[in-house]
């Protein structure tokens, strides 16, 4: 069976994962972290991709972004997969593959699941039990969304001002919704469609996308396609 093409559209907010071959860590130290940090603040602004929420964990990393143009994600991506990968075999004299495959990603209704999207994405660390609060994980966006540092990285999503009409408002609503444990049916479909590169959103969004690109938005009926009978003669 082909391989559907990467979907990608401009404009939308898209949800990306990359993880380590095997599982194994891409990121053993802090300056490997640092590293992918600053890797990431160039190029993203280079290939014109806003960076709103991401985590960056020992064997994997998420992001939650919007391009400027449609090849956008897949410059930047690719360009930072080759760039890291060099500089982190050559540091820890290691030759060969460190990503698992390509990256996967997929497009997500931004006004109505970006701030589950954020805490699906900055919650990561909490919910694989690396601290006891996620505000104090360094290598995510969390603490910025928290108004406790300035993250350069960090380009706020237009949604998530609407949370409150200062910066204090908006932080304030938003610790509040990081206290509240997320949708188990949210989590469920952001998970298995990123992995399969299927958009998270109602019928009517998926809709709206499918008028700007050729490629297949949907799964194909299980099974096989039923039977036409023929018509009878007519007398």
């Amino acid at each position: 069976m082909a391989r559907l093409s990467r979907l990608a559209i401009p404009g939308c907010l898209h949800h990306v994962v990359q993880r380590g071959v095997e599982r194994r860590p891409v990121f053993r130290d802090p300056a490997d972290f640092l590293r992918m940090q600053a890797d990431l603040l160039e190029l993203c602004r280079s290939e014109g991709l806003a960076v709103h929420a991401y985590v960056l964990m020992p064997d994997h990393f998420h992001l939650l972004v919007t391009p400027s143009q449609a090849d956008s994600l897949s410059r930047a991506m690719q360009a930072l997969g080759r760039r890291y990968v060099r500089w982190f075999n050559h540091r820890h004299g290691r030759t060969g593959a460190l990503w698992e495959g390509r990256f996967r990603s997929t497009v997500i209704e931004a006004e109505r699941h970006l701030i589950d999207g954020m805490r699906y994405v900055e919650l990561n660390p909490l919910r694989a039990a690396l601290v006891a609060d996620a505000a104090t994980y360094p290598w995510s966006s969390l603490a910025h969304h928290l108004g406790l540092g300035v993250d350069p990285l960090v380009t706020d999503h237009p949604q998530f001002w609407s949370l409150g009409n200062t910066p204090f408002d908006r932080q304030a609503a938003y610790a509040r919704l990081c206290a509240a444990p997320l949708d188990g049916n949210f989590l469920a479909s952001v998970r298995s469609n990123t992995q399969r590169g299927w958009p998270v959103g109602t019928a009517a969004f998926i809709e709206a996308l499918s008028r700007r690109t050729d490629r297949r938005l949907v799964r194909k009926p299980v099974g096989r396609p039923r039977r036409i009978r023929d018509a009878p003669a007519s007398s």
